[in-house]
């Protein structure tokens, strides 16, 4: 008797989302909270305290209703055997448009057409909700209906234009990859990535964003004599316009050995009037590069693909998994697809994994900018932050370790007393507690 794999992946689908939905409740629940946690009170003012809690709190109403969603939308089209028909009708499609509906390609690039389409048409809605009536309402949101689509249309244009060389490269080299497939695919994904991390920043991010240098000041000077310490081969510095479509504020890095660039949100040089404060949380991302973080995290990402290839293999001519999900075909894409869904839980567990590494990288990454000088400018920058992108200030212990990547801002302030001597209430009015706490620590 077959194993029955496409109930397994139902059962564990409909199990994870119970699973989650109860994280989300907790998580609900912390929300709707209306003290501020204690590391946070005398900081945090409570206006925005409030305006967090109430944007929390929608953005959590909203999330109930898109998983909800998406898990009917997922189980019936496993469940009623749309996936399969889908297939043989974006290959009636190729014949009818007189092409040859063999060309395994040709077939793989109609089915992928037809859910672009389908990934349209059932995101919009949750996209325009959630940017036009939730970021509009909480203040963040800046982009006009026009600048909406006229993303979604250069997304679209890229996918057309990425896509087929992608998938017929893909479909190339599991027709001849032979026993080593595994190492192909991997190395073949691997130049990918380096190809799209090096074009993204300097052709696509451009076509959504403008990029201009940042001017000539104090900050600069700042950032390139911090850069300049730690031998971080900087060679150009930008800020770019993210105030056109959000409020919300982030900076980051990017490139390969010795053509390192940073980019700052002008929202992020806005909301951290302090240049110190901007300063900090760039030294902040520098620990992730001095401490290997970035390597650390794109060797584990090298190392997962190179697994999840050589699983796909092993499975790639399994008939009774193709017909287990309603094939009597073995398409390759199809095969990928399948392989995704039964390897579910290993990814719920690798997720948690990383998220755990990764917080971990956070909290070093803060005690690097403590070393450096940039303690009581870290600790204020990262509250701006937390006000000004009015992020949730009570979260549930369950949901967070399950979820976050990055430690909510009460637990960061635990470990800023204990290890890097940087109290939140350094940060706040000139109370008489914050004083008496700044010189403790400077003892």
């Amino acid at each position: 008797m077959a194993f029955p794999y496409l109930e397994a992946v139902l059962g564990f689908m409909i199990f994870m989302y119970f699973f989650e939905t109860y994280l989300d409740i907790r998580q609900h629940a912390a929300l709707k909270l209306t003290n501020l946690p204690k590391p946070l009170e005398g900081v945090i003012s409570r206006e925005k305290f409030e305006r967090a809690r109430a944007y929390s709190i929608d953005k959590s109403c909203f999330h109930f209703i898109h998983e909800a969603v998406t898990i009917l939308m997922d189980t019936a089209i496993l469940y009623f055997g749309i996936l399969p028909w889908f297939w043989k009708v974006s290959g009636n499609l190729v014949a009818y448009l007189g092409l040859d509906a063999e060309n395994e390609i040709m077939h793989t690039l109609s089915f992928l057409a037809g859910v672009m389409i389908w990934s349209q048409i059932t995101d919009m809605p949750f996209s325009l909700y959630s940017t036009f009536i939730i970021e509009a309402r909480h203040g963040f949101n800046k982009q006009t209906i026009w600048l909406f689509f006229r993303d979604m249309f250069k997304g679209i244009c890229l996918s057309i234009l990425l896509g087929p060389p992608i998938v017929t490269a893909i479909i190339f080299i599991v027709q001849k990859g032979g026993p080593y497939l595994a190492i192909y695919l991997w190395a073949f994904m691997f130049a990918l990535s380096l190809v799209m991390m090096t074009l993204y920043p300097i052709l696509i991010a451009p076509l959504f964003n403008k990029f201009t240098p940042l001017p000539d000041g104090e900050l600069r000077e700042k950032i390139e004599k911090l850069a300049a310490s730690l031998k971080f081969p900087l060679k150009k510095l930008f800020v770019v316009d993210g105030s056109t479509r959000s409020s919300h504020s982030n900076a980051y890095m990017y490139g390969f050995f010795n053509n390192k660039r940073i980019v700052l949100y002008d929202t992020l040089i806005q909301q951290c009037t302090n240049e110190e404060e901007v300063v900090a949380v760039i030294a902040h991302e520098l620990g992730h590069w001095k401490l290997n973080h970035t390597m650390y995290s794109f060797i584990a990402v090298q190392i997962l693909t190179f697994l999840q290839f050589g699983g796909y293999t092993l499975v790639r001519n399994s008939k009774d998994l193709f017909e287990s999900f309603g094939f009597d075909t073995q398409p390759i894409l199809i095969g990928l697809i399948i392989f995704q869904h039964t390897v579910i839980p290993l990814q719920h567990l690798v997720n948690f994994g990383l998220n755990l590494v990764s917080r971990t990288f956070e909290f070093q990454a803060d005690a690097f900018a403590k070393k450096l000088g940039y303690a009581k400018a870290l600790c204020a920058g990262l509250i701006k932050l937390q006000e000004e992108n009015l992020s949730a200030m009570n979260t549930d212990r369950w949901y967070s370790a399950y979820h976050y990547s990055h430690p909510p801002l009460t637990r960061r302030d635990k470990a800023v007393i204990s290890s890097l001597l940087v109290v939140p209430l350094v940060c706040a009015r000139d109370s008489h507690k914050a004083k008496k706490v700044l010189r403790k620590c400077v003892k």
